[in-house]
């Protein structure tokens, strides 16, 4: 893979900054590594990843499941697998399906409405990441993981979801 040097009139902190989706984030990154492969139905599958520069999605995407009018897109198999994301100080985040496993992005409607008490988040806050970026696009999003889980065909007795926000 070939890389590309940055320019020596930026300097260190334009050079972070002009890193898309991680503002001031720490300057080495762990490469992403696939943790997890697992069958959402016969069309869909969640990825589970970790490391990477901690790239973001500034709005949702088109089919985002975080946008109520998308509920029904995605099998419930799929929520279940994700529940863990919202869970208190889960070092895991609900990534954007469209980023895929090469270069995972965390997803627009999980920063907006499901990311508060997740550990991953957090602590890229505290290393200068704000999502201040992050819209809706006015677009209507579920106000919480549960929410969105139980709209698109999770029970809400799913042991998945006992500790989900």
């Amino acid at each position: 893979m070939a890389t590309s040097l940055p320019s020596p009139a930026k300097s260190k902190q334009q050079q972070a900054n002009s890193r898309e989706g991680s503002p001031r984030l720490t300057k080495r990154f762990k490469p992403v590594t696939v943790q997890d492969i697992r069958q959402a139905g016969p069309d869909h599958q969640v990825v589970s990843v970790c490391g990477g520069r901690g790239s973001y999605r500034k709005t949702p995407c088109p089919p985002c499941p975080w946008v109520r009018e998308n509920a029904g897109e995605f099998p419930a198999e799929a929520f279940v697998h994700s529940a863990g994301t919202a869970y208190d100080m889960s070092d895991r985040k609900f990534a954007c399906h469209e980023s895929g496993a090469t270069r995972p992005a965390t997803c627009a409607g999980f920063l907006l409405r499901g990311a508060d008490h997740n550990l991953a988040v957090r602590l890229a806050r505290l290393h200068g990441a704000s999502f201040h970026d992050v819209k809706d696009d006015g677009r209507e999003l579920f106000d919480s993981y549960r929410e969105m889980a139980e709209a698109n065909g999770v029970s809400p007795s799913d042991p998945a979801l006992k500790h989900c926000r």
